[in-house]
């Protein structure tokens, strides 16, 4: 298999068409369907429904496409890698974290910044559940999570501590207390997250057997947003204290403590385990090993 053939058909399923690819790659277009036909001969499966106008792939088709960006991604770390070796003043950071994850990021991209002002830092978001994935097929470098991952394939490095808060507008009742009881939140309206998560399960599971009603008035798709209504009085929530530290810090928010729900999580650094990572993922790992708890 021709990682060049591999570049054609991924031309092809991108522009979903044969002539279209031919252009995106400066070919002619007998010479793209000659490296299809190569291709699907080589398989002995036809990549591509030809009775579509559209380019549709066919079952073997789209397994193939996840195989063929994950070489080409792989091709491309290893040009990027070999050119950082002659120049250690180039070079791209590629992290992944999701909208919660990313706030444990933020104090250790001041320091890499300073060493490093000419690397490029770009932080792909992603589900969290996803990342360990896009970590193995090499989307990115190195990923952010709140959970340590089973894949042996897969390395971790604690960077954080964080604890479920319960946050609630400053002229909300509850604000001059620092720990409630599960018991005192029955008659409360919450906002909550629309992303599954283990967290959300064991609030559920908690107030279950506290025997008390959770009522969620709101589901919002963003941490951001909660926090936001939270402030206006429209609800109090449950969130990781870490993504609203600066809100509690200018007193935007109050924090309290939730006597039956001191849910600790330990943020992690995820990367492959045996990959040979670039100069600037190395040295993102330098930063967070030297302000590792």
């Amino acid at each position: 298999m021709d990682i060049n053939q591999l570049e054609v058909f991924l031309a092809v399923a991108q522009e979903r068409s044969f002539s279209r690819a031919a252009e995106a790659l400066h070919r002619t277009q007998p010479a793209v369907s000659q490296a299809i036909r190569r291709l699907e001969a080589e398989l002995g499966e036809s990549l591509f429904d030809r009775s579509s106008k559209d380019g549709t792939l066919t079952a073997a088709g789209r397994v193939l496409l996840d195989f063929s960006q994950q070489m080409l991604n792989l091709r491309q770390h290893a040009h990027s890698a070999i050119r950082e070796l002659r120049d250690l003043q180039r070079g791209k950071l590629s992290l992944g974290a999701n909208e919660y994850t990313v706030m444990s990021l933020l104090p250790l991209i001041p320091i890499f910044r300073a060493r490093h002002p000419h690397i490029k830092i770009e932080v792909k978001r992603s589900l969290a559940s996803r990342i360990p994935g896009e970590i193995i097929g090499r989307d990115v470098e190195i990923g952010v999570v709140s959970f340590k991952p089973n894949d042996r394939a897969i390395k971790s490095l604690a960077i954080d501590v964080d604890e479920l808060a319960l946050v609630v507008s400053p002229n909300h009742p509850l604000a001059h207390k620092k720990i409630v009881s599960v018991r005192d939140l029955g008659a409360e309206a919450f906002i909550a997250h629309n992303v599954p998560s283990p967290y959300r399960e064991k609030v559920v599971k908690t107030f279950a057997q506290a025997r008390t009603p959770l009522n969620i008035s709101m589901e919002m798709p963003t941490l951001e947003s909660i926090k936001r209504l939270v402030e206006q009085g429209l609800g109090i929530a449950l969130i990781p204290r870490l993504a609203a530290q600066i809100e509690i810090e200018r007193n935007q928010l109050m924090a309290l403590v939730v006597r039956e729900m001191r849910f600790e999580r330990r943020l992690h650094l995820i990367y492959r385990k045996g990959a040979t990572l670039s100069h600037a993922a190395k040295a993102f790992l330098r930063v967070a090993r030297d302000r590792a708890p």
